[in-house]
């Protein structure tokens, strides 16, 4: 066996050189996704790397299919859900399990930001949808616009091979006026993951997790890469 690559200062940036020097190359710098997440951006899977690597043309879309794998709400999450129909319905309002997912994308006029049409079926009733736009703006970089004003400013970090975009701080933007909201008034940690599985295939996980009340809502689904 290999020695055990640590974690000492230095070490990371080592690896992160022999990694660039395995990985496929791709056009890496052209990404606001990897330049927010700086080395660790290389310990993403290339299949990973190249969905967020993807120009989107104005007028365009890109969509993924799939379904919903896990799901699953305490009663203060279902609670939570049904008082962000507010603002746009931006978490689940159902569990049902093997209902089709969908995620269609598509690019601002300006090229600063995305569009993200979420869709879970369900076992009875019309799907529900979800909009919400991402624009790299903002303290720390990305942030994510649900409705009415709300959103959320978003931290990019690796783990494992994942992607994941974790929730800061929550915020009311009306026009240019930004209002940075209290600790108190976020309804938990937010961390939204993106993992390739292979074969084309990902799997999109949403966790919100309240210091108090524990899991409010967990959901996976699995999408496959659309036919080029």
């Amino acid at each position: 066996m290999g020695a055990a690559i640590g974690y000492a200062p230095g070490s990371l940036a080592r690896y992160a050189d022999w990694h660039r020097a395995q990985a496929p190359r791709l056009d890496d710098e052209a990404s606001p996704f990897a330049r927010l997440l700086g080395e660790r951006w290389l310990f993403l899977p290339p299949a990973t790397r190249r969905r967020f690597l993807r120009k989107i043309a104005p007028g365009a879309c890109v969509s993924y299919l799939g379904e919903v794998a896990e799901c699953r709400m305490s009663w203060a999450g279902r609670v939570l859900a049904q008082v962000a129909r507010l603002i746009g319905g931006p978490l689940p309002l159902g569990t049902d399990l093997g209902v089709s997912a969908s995620v269609s994308v598509t690019a601002d006029a300006e090229g600063q930001g995305q569009y993200w049409t979420r869709q879970y079926g369900r076992a009875q009733g019309f799907p529900q949808v979800i909009h919400s736009a991402k624009r790299f703006a903002g303290p720390t970089g990305i942030e994510e616009y649900l409705g009415l004003g709300v959103g959320i400013a978003l931290r990019l970090e690796e783990e494992g091979g994942a992607l994941l975009f974790v929730g800061d701080h929550y915020f009311l933007k009306l026009g240019r006026l930004r209002v940075k909201l209290p600790g108190w008034a976020m309804p938990g940690k937010l961390t939204v993951g993106h993992m390739d599985i292979g074969g084309g295939r990902f799997v999109f996980s949403l966790d919100l997790v309240h210091p108090l009340l524990g899991e409010l809502v967990h959901q996976l689904c699995v999408f496959a890469d659309p036919a080029e």
